[in-house]
């Protein structure tokens, strides 16, 4: 009877000092969900890259393990679009953000890839609108969504070829997609292609990729296992370094890893 009646004196304010000496003595460890699911995502390391023709297109972690990618979706998939800067001129939806990755002269033709970044109409007017100035920019329907709706809140890139006086591009590898999965460590995501003009046949010799943005070197080696080293640049719009790397006439690109 004593101890009811003590506690029937018992305070709020008595009370709650009791549960929080309780709680100081309790030690909260980390949920091992998340844990797992941590762990998950650092193993799903494939990323959606779609591919303009039949290509080696490799993703190469530090394992050195490698993957296709042509058509598969990443598993950190990441939703929502950032704010930014209110008109679509100042996103860039209707003029991207241009890059170049590479020049030079093959074969008496000169040649550049350049990479350009298309920023996420926020509704289907602005995306009618980026469509359009895609189509008028040399994109062709291959590498486009078939309508608007393909593009609203997405971010669209394209890594292209342009080959001597040709003004339309040879697209080498494009994605569209609503947040930028981030490359890091020693991720490498390329595509490579003939350096030819489009339908044109020929070995893979020119590699385009992307690396993460503490990437300084970029080994390239050629199916005979020779190579050479590329500085990855910063691109206009792009969370990620890019690369590129071309094989002597009659070779093809077989890897490529970030070295340092």
């Amino acid at each position: 009877m004593t101890g009811d009646r003590e506690q029937q004196n018992m305070t709020q304010t008595d009370i709650a000092h009791l549960l929080a000496d309780a709680a100081d003595e309790v030690e909260i460890g980390i949920a091992p969900v998340q844990a797992v699911i941590q762990a998950g995502r650092r193993r799903r390391r494939a990323r959606r890259w779609a591919v303009a023709a039949a290509t080696a297109a490799v993703l190469a972690g530090s394992t050195g393990a490698t993957l296709a990618l042509a058509g598969l979706r990443g598993g950190d998939r990441q939703t929502g679009v950032a704010a930014g800067p209110s008109t679509a001129e100042a996103r860039h939806v209707y003029r991207p953000q241009r890059t170049p990755l590479g020049t030079g002269t093959d074969r008496g033709s000169d040649w550049r890839v350049e990479l350009t970044v298309w920023g996420a109409p926020r509704d289907r007017a602005e995306a009618a609108g980026q469509l359009t100035a895609m189509r008028k920019f040399g994109l062709t329907k291959m590498v486009l969504p078939p309508g608007p709706d393909g593009l609203v809140n997405r971010t669209s890139y394209y890594a292209s070829l342009y080959l001597g006086d040709d003004r339309k591009p040879r697209v080498l590898v494009f994605d569209n997609v609503e947040k930028w999965d981030r490359m890091s460590g020693r991720d490498v995501s390329f595509g490579a292609l003939p350096l030819a003009k489009e339908g044109a046949t020929g070995s893979d010799r020119l590699a385009v990729g992307r690396v993460a943005g503490t990437a300084q070197q970029v080994k390239c080696t050629w199916k005979k296992d020779e190579s050479t080293v590329d500085l990855p640049v910063a691109a206009a719009g792009s969370p990620d370094r890019w690369f590129l790397c071309l094989a002597p006439e009659g070779e093809s690109v077989k890897a490529a890893e970030v070295i340092q």
